[in-house]
């Protein structure tokens, strides 16, 4: 019998703001983080006129110790642990699992940044971003960095379920952690033809071409603890495509395989009320999740969506923590995220552009390059 796994610490940091309150203010007043990449990236490299969205006070990344992506994830393990209360054992035998597809790569020449040379290997590794909050928070727990493409802070949220489930710990620090805007990172998704050309920020238009890049760190805490305040994690569940290094199915049969699982798996008589989608803007995602969806749900009443990215650029391996803390944010008032005004989805799909009621089973999705397919259940607090 699964334990229950209570969402008892949020944090997070992005192009719209430095805290979940200034997220979900943005977004209600239908705001997003995104400009024009020149502006940080001047003539580093030639971008045209694409958008991102990126991190404002550019000293939250800036230690000598370490690296950047390091550097944002003990900021907001900080403020997750703080949100939670967790101290003394507690804190001190937690597990933190950290999740981010480019991690410190590309990072050592960091404008403004002076590093100490002694650390320069530790600097360079994907590792660190997990070892650096356990040597700055005293914490003595296992530590993991997962890095599996856009899917990899979800999957950290996955193993840290997983683990809560097992009993290896009662609490863990989940870590979404993305700098993606560099010239080195930006041009490969040039050359591979993910980001947008054509400016249009909505990932259901039947002409949306690629994302908007996004910077992000967000933290959540996870106890083996029936909280009846807190949002609840509800399962996990990932597969692989075995089919492009770049793409998905067009019939999104994996992503589906996916959902199906979690569907199987969920108490009987659990409705979906919501989903978060994947949602990254490229046409063939869209064609693919949209079938994914359709076919593994087989909705016959409303459903919405509450894709976030449109909000906040794609923080690429961040984006599933990133989006599970706003959700979270949300469900601790039992309400979910307005969305962007954006094109509707096929019927009974609904895409809200006001806050709504939160009830029943959220499910978050997230896919990432090469194949990878996770899904995560949520559900609101019970009182």
């Amino acid at each position: 019998m699964h334990k229950t796994i209570s969402i008892t610490g949020i944090s997070a940091i992005s192009g719209l703001g430095t805290t979940l309150s200034a997220h979900a203010d943005a977004m209600e007043i239908g705001q997003t983080g995104l400009r024009s990449l020149k502006a940080l990236l001047g003539d580093r490299i030639d971008c045209g006129d694409l958008q991102a969205s990126w991190i404002e006070d550019r000293s939250i990344l800036n230690s000598r110790k370490w690296a950047p992506a390091s550097t944002l994830a003990v900021h907001c393990a900080k403020q997750a642990v703080a949100d939670a209360g967790l101290g003394g054992s507690d804190l001190k035998n937690a597990a933190v699992i950290a999740g981010s597809s480019r991690g410190n790569a590309w990072l050592s020449d960091w404008p403004g940044r002076r590093p100490f040379k002694l650390m320069a290997a530790s600097n360079s590794m994907h590792g660190e971003i997990a070892s650096a909050v356990t040597i700055e928070l005293g914490i003595t727990g296992p530590w993991q960095t997962i890095s599996s493409g856009c899917a990899a802070s979800l999957d950290a949220i996955g193993m840290a379920w997983m683990m809560l489930q097992a009993g290896v710990v009662e609490h863990a620090i989940v870590l979404g952690i993305e700098l993606p805007l560099v010239p080195e990172i930006v041009q490969n998704y040039i050359d591979t033809g993910v980001l947008s050309t054509n400016g249009i920020n909505d990932p259901y238009h039947p002409n949306t071409s690629g994302f908007f890049p996004g910077e992000a760190g967000c933290a959540l805490v996870l106890s083996s603890e029936d909280i009846p305040s807190a949002p609840k994690l509800d399962g996990y569940w990932c597969n692989s495509d075995a089919d492009s290094p770049i793409g998905m199915p067009a019939d999104g049969k994996g992503l589906r395989a996916c959902l199906e699982s979690a569907l199987a798996s969920l108490p009987h008589g659990t409705h979906i009320s919501a989903v978060c989608p994947h949602a990254s803007g490229t046409h063939l995602h869209s064609l693919a999740e949209e079938r994914a969806l359709l076919d593994a749900l087989r909705p016959s009443s409303p459903i919405s969506l509450h894709p976030l990215k449109p909000f906040t650029g794609h923080t690429v391996g961040a984006s599933g923590a990133l989006d599970t803390a706003i959700l979270a944010h949300y469900l601790r008032n039992k309400e979910l995220p307005p969305n962007l005004a954006l094109t509707q989805p096929p019927a009974p799909f609904t895409l809200p552009t006001e806050k709504t009621e939160a009830t029943d089973s959220i499910l978050k999705i997230a896919v990432g390059m090469g194949g990878h397919n996770s899904v995560i259940a949520l559900s609101p607090p019970q009182s």
